[in-house]
């Protein structure tokens, strides 16, 4: 039987200016997966470069590009109504700013995820998650596309032919129909490290996840999601890593 392994992967590079978010540099080293903001919902061209620099030095840590809404007073969380030429032209502009720098300092990207309400708005309206797609694919067809498991996303990635990503979360709740609940929403995310990690095993082995509601909902898991920012963050990172390797499950980027 051959040993299970995930990606363990997680939002950074979200500083801005005088503005520090998140705990990157403990962070990093932790993962096997970061996507890096593109400057649009957070992130400049100096942290870019600086959280380019530090996924280098961590020699074992994909790289993958983390587009969202041009929103940065909204942090890329809240949907902003664009045509399809609109949405592809920024998700261009995305890719080749943070892909310019990282080959810059030697490093090619592995994956693209969106960010936020741009990643959010892909669970109900299919033709977003298609434009997405189509201009990871037009942009590179070698990159990997991220997206929520079993959802539009990496539908319509699998659909062009992209080689993509299923994506769960470790630190949030999930509706009966496979899609996040609303951070609006009570209940919408799970502090306890020690359940999320009993729950991202669960998805792992078992390819499930209890709903809000109770219900189990078929799920794959290929890559787990850990959010860098938050109070105890760097805590909740170490623990389930620390719980998913004494499992027997083997932390690699995809």
């Amino acid at each position: 039987m051959s040993k299970l392994t995930i990606d363990l992967n997680a939002d950074l590079g979200e500083s801005y200016g005088n503005y520090t978010i998140g705990n990157d540099a403990e962070i990093i080293p932790l993962i096997s997966s970061a996507n890096v903001a593109c400057g649009f919902h957070a992130s400049d061209p100096a942290v870019m470069i600086e959280t380019v620099k530090r996924i280098k030095e961590s020699g074992s840590t994909g790289l993958g590009a983390h587009p969202g809404f041009p929103d940065l007073m909204g942090f890329g969380r809240r949907y902003m109504e664009l045509s399809e030429t609109e949405v592809h032209a920024i998700m261009l502009y995305q890719l080749s700013a943070l892909d310019g720098i990282a080959r810059t300092y030697g490093l090619d990207m592995n994956h693209v995820k969106p960010h936020g309400a741009l990643y959010n708005a892909t669970f109900k309206n299919e033709d977003l998650a298609h434009v997405i797609a189509k201009a990871v694919k037009d942009f590179n067809p070698d990159l990997k596309l991220m997206g929520l498991a079993n959802n539009n996303l990496v539908k319509a990635g699998k659909t062009l032919g992209l080689d993509v990503i299923n994506e769960v979360f470790a630190d949030r709740a999930y509706e009966d129909d496979g899609t996040l609940v609303s951070r609006s929403k009570e209940g919408a995310m799970i502090t306890d490290s020690t359940l999320a990690t009993e729950r991202v095993v669960r998805m792992i082995t078992e390819g499930k996840v209890e709903s809000i509601n109770g219900k189990d909902v078929d799920i794959q898991a290929d890559s787990i999601c850990v959010h860098g920012d938050g109070e105890k963050a760097l805590e909740f990172v170490k623990e389930i890593r620390r719980q998913i390797e004494e499992k027997g499950i083997s932390i690699e980027t995809l």
